[in-house]
């Protein structure tokens, strides 16, 4: 909106105005508007979550046994406070006249709501049963192959229905009208990877924050001619805004991680997991950097790898692979600390993102 506003008086106006033009200082002026909205609106909006939810979150009674414990009456949806900081931001700071701005937010706020339920659900039920898990994952396809659709069709033609892979400058796989259907799959897919790993303290939301920032700078150079050209990446016209959506979900993440850290004095839930992975999902495919996500978003993958593995083989076998699955609980069960995990899972996070970065050189 203020670019709207302010950037198209700059050529009459000069100086400030100008400022408007650059992707760089929208993003730098996001990132520091959705982190004070997070952390002016942090203290109240808990404590508001505290008033209405009184019992707080319903802890899972098959999960490890001190989350019952430690964890009993602290209030979800803190992901409502993620999603405030960051449409806010993205709308004061972003191109507003840009598709792919709108596909993402959209998207994000599709299975935010979906997300929302769930935990609407759970809490008004006082159980850890929410939404049905064949009425979820129809929404969230619906959701996601309506964005895949849309974004599909705001990309150039030669890369319109391509998957692009890492370390490689010129090899596409030609999808075809399936296109759709793979970007549903990535986005629904990451949704739900993220909402698996939302199970400890401050171990979702850090990944998430190095995610945005390897794709805050994918996003920046493909939206360049000039920079894809010369780091031979495929250009992807006007998916250079993203890097502002990117920038204020970092500053809402660390202003959410401000009170999330441990011990949390609120949960993301549903509505931040499912939101965040959705987002994360489709900017990946706006920037035809899908497999690169599953590089970054590493810990995601492996999250969700543990749950699929050990219910295959359970159902197969009878037993199990993992102690307990998400992969996080398995080290709980192994005596790990908690902090220990999400500090280590961080770490991961942090080589990873820096392997994602790698593959924009890396041809």
């Amino acid at each position: 909106m203020l670019f709207n506003l302010i950037a198209s008086h700059a050529p009459s106006h000069g100086g400030l105005a100008n400022l408007f033009h650059y992707l760089t200082f929208r993003s730098g002026g996001a990132c520091l508007t959705a982190l004070i909205i997070s952390l002016v609106l942090g203290r109240p909006f808990i404590a508001q979550l505290k008033r209405i939810q009184r019992g707080g979150q319903p802890i899972r009674s098959l999960g490890p046994e001190r989350h019952i414990i430690e964890k009993a009456g602290t209030p979800t949806m803190g992901g409502m406070l993620i999603l405030i900081a960051l449409f806010t931001s993205t709308l004061l700071w972003a191109d507003l006249t840009n598709g792919f701005v709108w596909g993402v937010m959209l998207t994000t706020a599709a299975f935010g709501a979906v997300g929302f339920a769930d935990d609407y659900l759970k809490l008004s039920r006082r159980n850890t049963k929410g939404v049905s898990k064949r009425m979820r994952l129809g929404c969230e396809f619906a959701a996601s192959l309506l964005a895949g659709i849309w974004l599909q069709h705001l990309t150039p033609p030669e890369i319109r229905n391509a998957v692009a892979f890492p370390f490689v400058k010129d090899l596409l796989l030609p999808l075809g009208y399936a296109f759709p259907l793979f970007a549903m799959i990535t986005i629904t897919g990451f949704g739900n990877a993220v909402n698996f790993t939302d199970g400890l303290d401050g171990l979702a939301i850090v990944p998430v924050v190095i995610a945005s920032l390897v794709f805050a700078l994918i996003a920046y150079l493909v939206g360049n001619h000039v920079f894809a050209d010369y780091l031979q990446l495929h250009p992807v016209p006007g998916t250079g805004e993203l890097a502002v959506f990117c920038s204020a979900l970092i500053g809402a993440g660390l202003g959410f991680l401000w009170f999330n850290a441990p011990p949390a004095a609120v949960f993301m839930g549903d509505t931040g997991s499912l939101s965040l992975g959705g987002a994360l999902g489709s900017i990946a495919v706006a920037v035809k950097h899908e497999l690169v996500l599953c590089l970054v978003g590493g810990v995601f993958v492996a999250e969700t790898l543990s749950v699929v593995i050990q219910v295959f083989w359970f159902r197969r076998t009878g037993r199990r692979v993992f102690l307990m699955a998400p992969l996080h609980h398995h080290f709980e069960k192994k005596g790990w600390q908690e902090p220990t995990i999400v500090i280590r899972f961080w770490i991961v996070s942090i080589v990873l993102g820096l392997c994602g970065l790698a593959t924009l050189k890396l041809r």
